[in-house]
């Protein structure tokens, strides 16, 4: 697909929630350089305005941030004010990342919630606000990313991987339901990568299978959507 067929199917703006470092950076990146203008949320509002700073200097988009918990209560309620204007034709779900191993009675359950509602309803929400006015026009993209957790029972991590299998079904029915409509659905489920997360986690890269590059694994997800 050529880089006009690409902007014209999924253009002209591209929201990509956990925008800020890791994959969301690296989408940001080549969808700009593809001539996507970018809606930029994730929490800290350092890094993402850094990402943010780069797609405007290098490729020339125009960019928004927006630093945002897409649990809070209004999250919605911002990201309507945000994109007003913007005709989003992709969406890219990559938040929901957990920064440590701890067991779950060891955790407060208000942490397990927050898992839960960042992983589940969060994305549900954000792929019903912006779903329904991709069916209409007919075109438009839904990239979520899920991780190799969710496979099975994850020790260290239970919500975690239990909230990304969620995303792995949930992801599987809206390709179905929304192909019927033009609209093209990928869930991306991730191995050992590169990222600020992984790292966080203490995750060594060392090892005998070799991490991916957050850059390899985001022009895979394009060339297959």
């Amino acid at each position: 697909m050529s880089d006009v067929e690409f902007l014209s199917r999924y253009g002209p703006w591209a929201l990509i929630a956990g925008g800020s470092e890791g994959l969301g950076a690296a989408f940001a990146h080549r969808l700009a350089k593809l001539g996507l203008n970018l809606v930029l949320v994730a929490r800290k509002p350092a890094p993402l305005e850094a990402v943010a700073a780069e797609g405007r200097s290098q490729y020339g988009r125009e960019v928004r941030t927006l630093a945002l918990d897409l649990t809070a209560p209004d999250a919605v309620a911002k990201i309507i004010s945000a994109t007003e204007g913007c005709e989003v034709g992709l969406l890219i779900y990559n938040a929901g990342a957990d920064n440590s191993f701890k067991p779950f009675l060891e955790r407060p359950v208000a942490d397990s919630e927050h898992m839960a509602a960042l992983n589940v309803l969060a994305p549900l929400r954000l792929v019903r606000l912006f779903a329904d006015p991709m069916v209409k026009r007919k075109r438009g993209g839904i990239i979520t990313l899920s991780s190799m957790a969710s496979m099975a029972g994850y020790p260290g991590n239970l919500v975690y991987a239990a909230s990304k299998a969620f995303s792995n079904i949930f992801t599987e029915g809206l390709w179905y339901e929304l192909g019927k409509h033009n609209i093209h659905v990928l869930g991306m489920i991730i191995g050992l990568a590169r990222t600020p997360a992984m790292e966080r986690l203490g995750v060594k890269f060392d090892g005998a299978v070799p991490a991916a590059d957050p850059y390899d694994l985001v022009d895979e997800a394009l060339a297959n959507i």
